[in-house]
Order: structure tokens, then sequence, then C-alpha cells
């Protein structure tokens, strides 16, 4: 093969690729795989029809407390600044904020 040049050795794997692809048994068995990944997919969509929606909400609101609690409160800006942009309706609270807003003067303890 090193008398060959790159362009020829290119060629000669090109030819070998496409005779491989003519091949019946390939053809069938491509076919086969494409009809079965088709299937698999739209099988998977209408699986979803049946999902209990008040299922997924809950699980998506047990995320959404674990994942509040795991912000460290010295990035919580910089979060709430991506939040914002997009378009979340969650805001992290600061301790600070929430402090000030528990220890208000003039307000019972």
């Amino acid at each position: 093969m090193a008398a060959f040049s790159r362009k020829d050795r290119y060629r000669r794997r090109l030819l070998r690729s496409q005779a491989a692809s003519w091949d019946p048994l390939r053809l069938r068995l491509r076919h086969w795989q494409q009809v079965r990944t088709w299937a698999r997919l739209i099988r998977e969509a209408e699986a979803l029809w049946h999902v209990d929606v008040r299922e997924l909400k809950r699980l998506g609101a047990l995320e959404l407390s674990q994942l509040l609690e795991e912000v460290p409160p010295a990035q919580r800006q910089r979060v709430n600044r991506w939040l914002r942009r997009y378009a979340v309706a969650t805001r992290l609270q600061d301790h600070d904020s929430v402090a000030k807003r528990t220890n208000r003067p003039g307000s019972a303890h």
C-alpha cells in the first residue's frame, strides 16, 4: 500500500465502501435499522401521551427545590441574572435580603 499515492488509497477505500453499501444484505439490514429506529421514536412519543402530568410537575417541583438549596450563596446573584435572561420565574433568595425582611424595624419578632 505504501507504493500507492494518498489519492489512490482514498479511491480504493471509496470503491470498497460503495461496493459494501450495494450489498443486498447490508441494504436490508440498514433499512431494518432505520425502520426500527423510527418505530421506537414513535412508540416513545406515544408513551408520553399517557404520562400523568401531575406526577411530572411533582417531580419537577422536587428537583427545583433540591437545586434551590444546592446553589451556593456566593453565586446566587449571577444565577439570578441568567434566570432573568432565560425568562425563568424562579429567583434565588440571598440570606441577607431574607434577614432584612424578617428583622424590619418596628415589626414584632
